[in-house]
């Protein structure tokens, strides 16, 4: 066989000539990627939940039922085409709907002088174009929307049956009337507000995209009175969903590079061996390859920490004076008590004691608010007790009411027929009154915020007003002096201090939401989120269930805008918080009317004159301030610690004035935050409780 001494050398250099081409050679890929698109065209489809409310009587020239009609429901059809427009990065966007908009419904019934059942019920139709502002906050698929609606009115029917009287069962039933209504407005201008989600249904690498969008809308009833005679108004809930495409910007996709350092060849001068004269064997070529370079992904810049206060447990009573609002709140529509107030029997008003209100609860109570609540529930056999006690005493109820002054006397009225029929109280001692507005209305002139909530409940309301001191808060007087306070023993619940807390530092910017992972030392997990916001606080009591303490190892889970996961852990040490067996609190409450800051001037007498002689030497004051949910978050936020720092202000300069400099002062201020404020929102006699100031002194330890 023929060899050469170099053949091997030779083939080594061209295989590592090789190796470097492939190596340093780059290896490139161009995929064909689309935007999402900025412009969106579909259809809509929905149910329109209509709520009609007032009443409607005289229906055309040609026809008057015997009875009038008054509120009613129905659901009718929703179906428009839509074109949409907003930016892929971008918050804001607009939006089009123009279509069919149906508003069918059926009054309740009434009963005719006859004593036969009757039955209205309509199908009005509009065409309606809804031009929307288009937000979304989060730079997410999620997405609010509002804007007014302008609708034209296609078809106004209605069907009316008149039933035979029960009590005749051989009578004839007289045939349905069919026809349009009179009057009726042609063109209506309202407005409404919604909110929705993008669900993709396609890649963003398709140039054609589609997306289905659930929605939800809300439509309030100013601006849709259907007739311009009556005072009949339709409120609308409408939910649907959406289909829509769209067609992206093509861009090419960035290039991928695997960009690898080329490899290091080392060559080895060969060992030879000589076999005789001619021959020598090489050694072969020793290759080193490098490994890719590595991409380092940056993780979001955020801080994780944990605060879970040492909670010392012990028990803790109070004694609070709770405040009674001199109002009572009337539900739209009705001149009734409404059933959440607690009405007695005639037979049960002699055992009904004010300080054992509790064998007397309302139907429907609110959560944590519950016990304070079963109080104000029972304002009306509290007075009426009062009153029997004291024949001297007087009052002045003066109603309020939207619809006018007859309606709110109305209102009046029917706590006055309460007070006389089931508490014996003369008449004459008990005046009425109607109007338009109370003496400090909720709805002030250019307000624009949660309107519906302070023209439907906040000034629908009826006033106790008296001149008889013996009702009235100490030193108040005057038309909106509130009653006099009922003293109320209790354990306190943990206090907003007392939660764990769990701070996210920066995770507004970093992630789109985030979650916590709780593991105790037995490897139970619980999970609570996600959240968006940067703090959030949970009771101790919510994390240790029945346990007294524990250890638990804390984790993180962060979704950031890009899609990835970013953990970080932390460990903390949770004890169960209960208020100290050797305090005594004595806690008073200042009630605050809409909006304001200051204590209205009957309370600063109060605060300097009862309140402020019950500091001991060298005590504390906790002052927490709250608001109701109207208004923004961060408005309401410095609202209630400015109420907080006013009541401090107040009993500062009542301490001044005895000489005395030896009180400490703790003021928190907690704006709305449903977790930690005293009541619940849901009815407006709550709201009005939400907007104080609360005052505990520590009496002893």
């Amino acid at each position: 066989m023929a060899w050469s001494p170099y053949s091997l050398t030779i083939k080594s250099l061209i295989i590592s000539a090789l190796i470097l081409i492939g190596i340093q050679a780059p290896l490139q890929a161009q995929e064909t990627k689309f935007t999402k698109p900025s412009w969106w065209f579909g259809a809509a489809a929905g149910a329109n939940f209509n709520f009609y409310r007032g009443s409607t009587y005289q229906l055309n020239s040609d026809f008057t039922p015997p009875a009038t009609f008054h509120n009613g429901q129905g659901v009718g059809l929703y179906l428009t085409p839509l074109v949409e427009f907003h930016r892929p990065d971008s918050r804001l966007g607009v939006m089009l709907q123009a279509g069919y908009d149906n508003r069918k419904g059926s009054f309740e019934q009434v009963v005719t002088p006859c004593n036969c059942p009757a039955d209205l019920s309509t199908d009005l139709s509009y065409i309606t174009v809804e031009p929307s502002l288009r937000l979304a906050p989060f730079k997410s698929n999620f997405y609010l929307y509002g804007g007014p609606r302008l609708a034209f009115n296609l078809a106004k029917l209605f069907t009316y049956k008149q039933g035979i009287n029960p009590a005749y069962p051989e009578q004839v039933a007289n045939p349905d009337v069919n026809g349009d209504f009179s009057d009726m407005n042609k063109t209506l201008v309202s407005m409404q507000i919604g909110a929705g989600y993008d669900i993709p249904l396609s890649s963003q690498n398709k140039h054609t995209q589609f997306v289905l969008s659930p929605f939800v809308s809300f439509q309030p009833y100013f601006g849709q009175s259907p007739r311009s005679t009556e005072t009949w108004n339709v409120t609308t809930l409408r939910a649907g969903a959406a289909l829509k495409l769209g067609r992206g910007r093509e861009i090419p996709a960035s290039v991928k590079v695997e960009e690898k350092v080329p490899a290091k060849v080392v060559v080895i001068e060969p060992e030879v061996q000589k076999l005789g004269r001619d021959r020598e064997i090489p050694a072969p070529v020793k290759v080193e390859e490098k490994v890719p370079a590595e991409v380092v992904v940056i993780e979001p810049e955020v801080q994780f920490a944990v605060i879970a206060p040492k909670n010392i447990p012990t028990g803790q009573s109070v004694r609070e004076m709770f405040p009674l609002r001199n109002y009572v709140f009337f539900d739209l529509g009705s001149t009734e008590i409404p059933d959440r107030y607690v009405m007695l029997r005639k037979d049960q008003v002699k055992d009904f004691k004010e300080d054992q209100r509790e064998s007397f609860k309302p139907k429907d109570l609110s959560g944590h608010s519950d016990r304070q609540m079963i109080v104000y529930y029972n304002v009306l056999n509290i007075l009426g007790d009062r009153m029997m006690k004291n024949p001297s005493t007087t009052i002045k109820l003066v109603g309020s009411s939207e619809k006018g002054p007859k309606d709110a006397r109305d209102m009046a009225e029917s706590i006055k027929t309460y007070l006389v029929s089931v508490f014996g109280i003369d008449a004459s001692r008990i005046s009425t009154e109607g109007r338009d507005k109370p003496n400090i209305p909720s709805e002030q002139p250019g307000g624009t915020r949660e309107l519906i909530l302070l023209r439907e409940g906040d000034d629908r309301r009826v006033s106790i007003e008296s001149s008889s001191p013996i009702l009235l808060m100490e030193f108040q007087s005057g038309p909106n002096a509130p009653l006099k306070p009922v003293e109320i023993f209790a354990v306190q619940e943990a206090p907003p201090e007392s939660y764990v807390s769990f701070d996210v530092e920066g995770a507004d910017e970093a992630f789109s939401s985030w979650l916590l992972e709780i593991r105790d030392e037995n490897g139970n997990v619980q999970y609570y989120g996600p959240y968006t916001e940067e703090k959030v606080s949970i009771s101790g009591k919510s994390i240790l269930g029945t346990r007294p303490e524990g250890d638990y190892k804390v984790t993180m889970i962060g979704q950031t805008k890009s899609g990835k996961t970013v953990k970080k852990e932390t460990s903390a040490h949770v004890v169960l918080w209960t208020p100290p067996k050797n305090e005594e609190v004595m806690r008073f409450s200042i009630l605050y009317e809409f909006n304001k800051s200051k204590a209205i001037a009957m309370y600063e007498k109060y605060l300097t004159d009862i309140v402020t002689p019950m500091i001991p030497d060298g005590g504390t004051v906790i002052i927490h301030g709250y608001t109701d949910i109207i208004g923004g978050e961060t408005y309401n936020q410095e609202l209630s610690l400015a109420r907080a720092n006013d009541v401090r202000n107040i009993i500062e300069k009542g301490l001044s004035k005895a000489g005395r400099s030896d009180v400490k002062f703790e003021v928190y201020g907690f704006g709305e935050d449903e977790k930690s404020s005293p009541f619940e929102n849901k009815f407006p006699e709550e709201r009005f409780y939400n907007r104080t100031v609360i005052i505990d002194i520590i009496l002893r330890k």
